[in-house]
């Protein structure tokens, strides 16, 4: 850990997952003074991590624009399209692509919706930049436990009973933020009562960067393309069916996924350990308070459809970079009420609506109703053949549309 400085910094970030070290590096970037509070021991051997992350194109410009994609180059995957089947309606018996790279209308004609990247090269990549970055200092291992805001600060109590000061506190510590918590920011949301069984496997044809969704009436089963023509898959499952297949030999888990998906996927071999995880709704009533502000997942925890979940995140991020950006210019106050009100009003609309969108899109497509049958086929129709529509969702899936703030669209 390094040493304590004796003064109060800009910013405090409780978290140093990739939305809460993306945020340090790009508040540092401007001249911040940051500090970092990392629950992990610097001095332990990390825990393997087999997450991956779709990553859309605006979120992969912010981290370009933070030196930190040169290094993620031979472990990340192009993701060059979305194709999407409505396995409740066979969409006329023909697959849809919804949208391509074409769609971006990106200066660049090789620039591709996003990328598929590993966590763990991910986070080391933040971690390598953090570490030679001069104006934050991280305290590891830390723990947060409670805040006290003043007028022009906030004091943070770690449990090892040290304090810092800061002008603007930011929790990105999770869905059960305890920085949320003791700010006392209540929740909404509801529990989908099902699970989202996940592994990665070596598919048996290529998936030529092409992420693939099929809508079942229990829910959606998705791969995911990741290097060497191997895929991240999630299957939508009641609760404790997907826990229950995880636990499975790994021969008995990848007879059920052929079984049930080989006619849509081609036969897939399950690498490593399988997992699951419960699907839940979950929205803060407010994502700033007194000098404080919440990003990421501590903001919001929303449904993976179309892995929106980390790149909501770095909207979080590169909106907070943006409006700090600004109140520098302007000599206002970092973490101040103007900061975190603009705050609010750039992201609470969006990540919310974005949120209730994608749990209609679930309600819509997870039932076997002959009344939504018919509307799903033509959404998906238009979606499909209409080009100013695909235009529009590709820019929204990928973060690049008119009007996303600062690093997400121009960096």
């Amino acid at each position: 850990m390094k040493a304590m400085m004796d003064q109060v910094f800009d910013t405090a970030i409780v978290g140093a997952g990739p939305t809460g070290a993306t945020l340090a590096l790009g508040l540092a970037r401007l001249g911040l003074d940051v500090a970092l509070i990392d629950a992990r021991d610097p001095a332990a051997q990390a825990k393997p991590d087999g997450r991956n992350f779709a990553i859309v194109t605006g979120s992969w410009r912010l981290l370009k624009s933070l030196g930190v994609t040169e290094t993620l180059a031979e472990s990340s995957q192009a993701l060059n399209g979305l194709e999407a089947i409505d396995g409740g309606t066979h969409f006329f018996g023909q697959p849809a692509i919804l949208f391509e790279s074409v769609d971006l209308d990106s200066p660049d004609p090789d620039e591709p919706l996003g990328q598929m990247v590993m966590a763990e090269p991910l986070q080391a990549a933040l971690d390598a930049a953090i570490a030679t970055t001069d104006q934050i200092t991280v305290f590891a291992p830390a723990r947060f436990e409670t805040v006290t805001c003043e007028a022009q600060r906030a004091m943070i109590r770690l449990e090892s009973g040290e304090t810092i000061g800061t002008r603007m506190l930011v929790g990105a510590d999770g869905m059960r933020s305890p920085v949320r918590e003791a700010l006392g920011i209540a929740t909404e949301g509801r529990d989908y009562e099902k699970s989202v069984f996940t592994a990665n496997v070596q598919l048996s044809e290529p998936h030529r960067g092409i992420a693939r969704q099929l809508f079942t009436p229990e829910g959606p089963f998705a791969t995911l393309p990741l290097k060497g023509e191997r895929a991240n898959l999630a299957w939508y499952m009641k609760r404790g069916a997907a826990e229950a297949l995880a636990a499975m030999p790994k021969a008995d888990a990848e007879a059920e996924l052929n079984a049930r998906f080989a006619d849509f996927a081609g036969t897939m071999t399950i690498e490593g350990q399988a997992g699951s995880y419960p699907l839940i709704l979950q929205l803060a009533t407010e994502i700033i308070s007194d000098r404080a502000a919440l990003v990421g997942d501590a903001a919001r925890r929303i449904n993976p459809l179309a892995g929106q979940g980390l790149n909501q995140g770095f909207r979080d991020v590169a909106a907070l970079i943006e409006i700090a950006e600004e109140t520098l210019r302007l000599g206002g106050d970092i973490g101040g009420p103007f900061m975190l009100d603009a705050y609010s009003q750039a992201r609470r609309f969006d990540g919310n609506g974005t949120a209730l969108t994608l749990d209609a899109i679930d309600r819509i497509f997870s039932n076997d109703s002959m009344l939504t049958k018919p509307a799903r086929a033509l959404g998906m129709l238009a979606a499909s053949k209409i080009s100013p529509l695909r235009r529009f969702l590709a820019q929204k899936a990928s973060a690049t549309e008119a009007g996303v703030a600062g690093p997400m669209a121009d960096w």
